[in-house]
């Protein structure tokens, strides 16, 4: 084995538990999404941050920007590490995540370690790459060695609700435009391309009536089942529609949220849902909108005088398959292999990411991370949240050799 990566090794072998510490410390300031108050977070590591000799640099969102968004704080963190010229590999990760939920056995914003895991929300996606990246870079910096370019830590507060006030606000703005990117994600996997969303909300009005005397009122939940059924019908011809990326299978539709009506003896006059549509790859996401569209309009009109509203709140395109990004997925597979043990292959995933925006401002870059073998495996937006130390340990040491790769 190279002496450098073996150095690496050990410098990340010897601060570990410091490398634990640093992401219990992350876990405890909760970043729950909505309400979205993200800004002391970001106070926090850029406090623990610059106890590394790490200048975080503080970018708040504008509040009123924030607002019309739907959220209450953003400030995203970019630190930057300059040795020499050559090109720069940013390392992105989120801070924001849906809040806990129900069923927790340990303390979400405990940080508890058990039986060698790490308990709590957001430990797997992606305050585990807070510190996995953080680390990979000290770790690089230990050695000492002539590197050309530069790293950059973009720690962002926005890939819940998409990524416009995240990365899409650090690089709408020009505050960054590195060459080359690696984002939160899996260890046993690095991910070359991902699904897209489209979500809407669909409001379906009617006629408020007195239940005694219905045929006074159009009942709006009626004409919603019929576009509800409308809809969940065309998740049988989206599986006819096969993604040619490994990891990635058909589109498909979720309505996520239903609510509606004012009592139980009104016929009820509204009634507004949210749908989620994942888009493989393959699909043109303005076609895919129109289809829907005229879905919910056929639907509406088997129901007289219903109408209907529909507004777009998320376009999320897909993240593409890019050959530019095969420095990255090399190092990574080279490394990953070496360390654990097995093919760490490149892929698909039906999730979809911030990486999409650095894709279409001409960044290439992949998704790998300390994380699981499956989003299942990890529970993230689940009860229980926990990351395999061992995956955060490793998975900080292939993220370290590929950088010290890419830039020697």
């Amino acid at each position: 084995m190279n002496d450098d990566y073996a150095r690496l090794d050990a410098w990340i072998d010897a601060h570990f538990d410091e490398e634990v510490r640093f992401l219990q410390e992350l876990v405890r300031v909760p970043t729950d999404t909505p309400p979205g108050n993200n800004a002391p977070h970001a106070e926090r590591t850029a406090e623990l941050l610059q106890g590394f000799g790490f200048a975080a640099e503080k970018h708040p969102v504008p509040a009123a920007e924030v607002k019309a968004y739907g959220l209450e704080s953003i400030t995203n963190l970019i630190v930057r590490r300059k040795y020499g010229e050559g090109r720069t590999i940013a390392l992105n990760a989120h801070g924001d995540v849906v809040p806990p939920g129900e069923g927790w056995t340990r303390d979400p914003y405990g940080g508890e370690i058990v039986d060698g895991r790490i308990y709590g929300r957001a430990t797997a996606v992606s305050k585990g790459d807070f510190a996995s990246f953080t680390f990979a870079v000290r770790a690089l910096e230990s050695l000492g060695a002539q590197l050309k370019g530069g790293v950059e830590l973009h720690f962002t507060y926005d890939e819940e609700f998409g990524g416009e006030m995240g990365p899409g606000w650090l690089l709408k703005n020009k505050l960054t435009k590195p060459d080359l990117m690696i984002a939160a994600g899996f260890s046993y996997e690095v991910v070359t391309a991902h699904n897209g969303c489209l979500q809407m909300e669909v409001t379906v009005h009617g006629k408020m009536a007195h239940a005694a005397i219905p045929d006074t009122g159009v009942d709006a939940l009626q004409g919603a089942v019929k576009i509800l059924n409308a809809l969940y019908a065309q998740n049988a011809e989206y599986r006819k529609v096969t993604s040619k990326v490994a990891g990635i299978k058909h589109p498909y539709l979720n309505v996520g949220r239903i609510e509606g009506g004012t009592n139980t003896n009104v016929v009820p006059g509204k009634v507004v849902f949210k749908l989620d549509r994942r888009m493989i790859p393959e699909e043109n996401p303005v076609e895919v909108e129109a289809a829907i569209r005229k879905v919910i309009a056929d639907a509406a009109a088997q129901s007289p005088g219903i109408s209907v509203e529909i507004r777009r709140m998320l376009l999320a395109n897909s993240l593409k398959p890019n050959a530019g990004n095969q420095p990255l997925v090399q190092a990574i597979q080279k490394h990953g292999e070496a360390l654990f043990g097995q093919p760490i292959p490149a892929m698909g995933t039906p999730l979809y990411t911030d990486v999409r925006l650095y894709g279409e401002a001409g960044i290439p870059g992949v998704i790998y991370g300390a994380g699981p073998r499956t989003v299942l495996e990890s529970h993230a937006k689940r009860a229980d949240e926990r990351l395999e130390l061992e995956d955060l340990r490793k998975a900080t040491k292939v993220v370290a050799r590929t950088l010290l790769d890419l830039l020697s």
